[in-house]
């Protein structure tokens, strides 16, 4: 389905990198077979002025270069089990990225044990979530990278222990967010701190989490002041900027971000509207984009539904926590910096999973149940 799409409705669905990273494959495959020490070494080589700086620039540098080259390496070497078969190479692909979703099933089924069936369906039967994460493309990997920090950190504090292999697991999820997309470790760092600190802390999480939060927030906007290359404002207006310069048949119109902490609280109503909302019934342009507002539409129904039908129970636990401000980080980044809503949907796909989980999870759905049960008996009495 999502190499089919990738061929049939390319340009329209921004599937292009699909194939692309495919057929460059092909290529990495041949000087594999006929140097693999250059195959490797070649991943680390920067051809650059400046070396391995520019760390979240779009152009002219080597870690904008990593994300695509690292995937296209990992598809070489498929090639030598596929023989340049880009079906087979996606069931080695989603196999891989399969064990995110199935990581984080397991810590969902752990904390809401009698809410299986929830969380089954809030994590594998979200569309835009498994569309995205399970073709050939950098969100699978991006979302395995979250799972196993989620993971081995929720059951190391649960265990009260951190052998080398979780460490290493965590090590290597983090390293994947890193390579594949740099800019949200910005977003990573502040929530995996803010989770550790509430549990070794044992206080109030909340209190924690907003200590940590407003903390990296003074960070994101003074740290050019330590050095230049630390100017984190700079790079979202930058980023903003190419995705303008883009264009494309699904981008929207916004106003321009000013790097300063007046000019993102300035837009912070725009970055929220754009990657939690859009697309509106308007915006639709095809069937892709269709299936795209009917799924933000339905999650912002459940979303009602949850405010006003959710069970009583304990408070937000500091995974839960977690859950919340990294997702919602994660979300205004996005806002911020994209314009073109084919993007926006893709990029937010991998953090549903852990808003929709919790919110699903907490809703008293046999209330609901009854109150559907007696309306329609007394719509029949009557």
């Amino acid at each position: 389905m999502y190499g089919w799409i990738g061929v049939y409705y390319g340009q329209m669905a921004q599937m292009v990198d699909t194939w692309a990273y495919h057929y460059e494959s092909i290529q990495e495959y041949q000087l594999l077979k006929t140097n693999p020490v250059d195959f490797f070494s070649s991943l680390f080589h920067s051809n650059y002025e400046d070396g391995y700086s520019n760390f979240l620039a779009s152009k002219n540098s080597w870690w904008n270069d990593l994300k695509a080259n690292f995937l296209i390496k990992i598809l070489a070497i498929f090639n030598l089990f596929s023989f340049g078969n880009y079906y087979i190479n996606l069931i080695f692909y989603s196999f891989i990225s399969l064990f995110g979703p199935i990581a984080v099933y397991r810590v969902m089924q752990d904390v809401f044990p009698t809410r299986r069936v929830a969380v089954l369906i809030a994590i594998f039967f979200v569309p835009s979530f498994i569309y995205w994460s399970s073709g050939i493309h950098k969100e699978g990997l991006i979302f395995l990278g979250f799972a196993l920090i989620a993971y081995h950190l929720y059951f190391g504090f649960k265990e009260k222990r951190f052998p080398f292999y979780r460490i290493a697991l965590i090590v290597f999820g983090f390293t994947l967010v890193l390579i594949l997309r740099n800019f949200l470790i910005l977003t990573l760092i502040p929530a995996m701190l803010a989770w550790i600190l509430a549990n070794k802390l044992k206080y109030r999480p909340i209190l924690v989490y907003t200590v940590v939060y407003t903390l990296s927030l003074l960070i994101f906007f003074t740290a050019k002041y330590i050095h230049p290359e630390f100017n984190f404002p700079e790079a979202v207006a930058i980023k903003q900027g190419e995705f303008l310069s883009l264009g494309g048949r699904s981008a929207i119109m916004v106003n321009k971000i000013k790097p300063s902490a007046e000019g993102f609280l300035v837009n912070a109503p725009q970055a929220f509207t754009l990657s939690t909302i859009r697309p509106y019934p308007s915006d639709v342009r095809h069937l892709l984009s269709l299936a795209a507002a009917v799924e933000i539409n339905f999650l912002l129904l459940l979303f009602i539904v949850f405010l006003f039908m959710r069970r009583n129970g304990s408070g937000f636990t500091p995974f839960l926590l977690f859950c919340l401000f990294f997702s919602f980080s994660v979300l205004m980044m996005i806002g911020y910096s994209v314009n073109i809503l084919g993007a926006i949907v893709r990029y937010r796909s991998i953090v549903l999973p852990f808003l929709l989980v919790p919110m699903i999870a907490k809703i008293d759905w046999p209330r609901i149940g009854k109150l559907v049960f007696n309306g329609i008996n007394n719509k029949n009495n009557v």
